[in-house]
């Protein structure tokens, strides 16, 4: 979420929405922009019986969302919560564009490989130049911070 509030300039100019899981560290943002945040299940794949349930929540919510919001485009840095929106949003024709966490330098993440592997962004940037060996056909864009 840091990574994306970064880019705080690029959403409040626009007529953007907030979709992110809820927890102690995303609650603000419900202050912030109260007519902009929507919140998903906080789930973790260590706990996996529950995560399965709240995984499949999500996917219900992220199509609700998707037809609520209807965004022209979709930015994520990912986890688990990012790929419901981003195949929904793909298949009723948003532009998704995914920004592989600043986080990983070494190794891509799960999220990161479903939504490259899978074909789902129609832009997809690495923030780390040694990431282009797991994703060559990503774009570089240096480090958002």
């Amino acid at each position: 979420m840091e990574e994306l509030r970064q880019l705080k300039d690029v959403y409040e100019a626009n007529d953007s929405f907030i979709v992110t899981e809820s927890s102690k560290t995303t609650e603000f943002l419900k202050d912030e922009y109260p007519d902009r945040v929507y919140y998903l299940a906080y789930g973790t794949k260590h706990n996996i019986f529950p995560y399965i349930f709240k995984f499949a929540f999500n996917i219900v919510r992220s199509c609700y969302l998707y037809i609520r919001i209807h965004p022209d485009y979709i930015i994520t840095t990912g986890t688990h919560t990012a790929v419901p929106m981003c195949f929904v949003g793909k298949m009723l024709g948003s532009r998704i564009i995914y920004i592989e966490t600043f986080a990983n330098i070494n190794k891509p993440t799960v999220t990161g490989r479903i939504i490259y592997g899978m074909g789902v962004a129609d832009k997809f940037i690495v923030q780390w130049k040694d990431m282009l060996k797991y994703y060559p056909k990503a774009e570089y864009g240096g480090s958002i911070f």
